[in-house]
């Protein structure tokens, strides 16, 4: 297994790429409001996939300077640009070219995600959104040819609302999937196992290594 710290895109944010023997894909996680590639949650989830072969880089979208700005988390332009560098960037280096790549968002992250899975239909296979907020990037969502997962707690009333506004949005290979008991962060017990397990779900089944995203 490959484990090693790295800087990513052009102003290199610090991140976190841990990559199994024989990975089958890798998958790129976006954090949320107030959180960075340190996320529990984020983590957790990344720990699970990778006990199923996926590749995963956990990365700070914003620079140190940028994260003292709150709105800038609220940026979602500027995070979706941040992730097609990402994405840039893995496709670029040694030993992650041929592998394909999914987007794992969280809150505003999975905004971003979306936007980048938008603006990059060559390059993203799949996407999972965790408690996300799709609705802030609700133009774009047409556009995502990449199978796509929402991911909400059953106990998140407005985000639950505002993920089905965005799930009718979204034309792609879709599912709105909502976690019973569970509150946005996922806090009770059993809930993140649940996340994890749908997760890699989606992961597994969407990117086959022999697998080319649609354009």
């Amino acid at each position: 297994m490959l484990h090693a710290q790295v800087h990513v895109g052009p102003g290199r944010l610090p991140g976190e790429l841990i990559l199994p023997h024989a990975a089958t894909g890798l998958v790129l996680f976006a954090h949320g409001s107030g959180s960075s590639r340190l996320s529990p949650r984020n983590v957790f989830v990344a720990r699970a996939l990778q006990g199923r072969g996926l590749g995963t880089l956990l990365f700070d979208l914003l620079s140190q300077h940028e994260a003292q700005h709150r709105a800038n988390v609220f940026e979602i332009a500027l995070l979706g640009e941040r992730l097609e560098q990402a994405i840039a960037w893995a496709r670029a280096r040694e030993g992650l070219t041929g592998l394909p790549l999914g987007l794992f968002g969280a809150s505003t992250g999975a905004a971003g995600a979306l936007l980048a899975a938008a603006e990059r239909p060559d390059a993203v296979a799949a996407v999972v959104s965790r408690g996300g907020r799709p609705d802030l990037a609700l133009a774009a969502l047409p556009r995502v040819r990449a199978p796509t997962l929402l991911l909400v707690g059953g106990e998140d009333a407005e985000v639950l609302g505002l993920n089905r506004i965005a799930f009718a949005h979204l034309a792609c290979d879709k599912r709105l999937e909502v976690v019973p008991g569970a509150s946005h962060l996922f806090e009770e017990p059993g809930t993140l196992e649940e996340v994890a397990a749908l997760a890699g779900d989606w992961f597994v089944s969407h990117l086959d290594a022999g697998a080319c995203p649609k354009a």
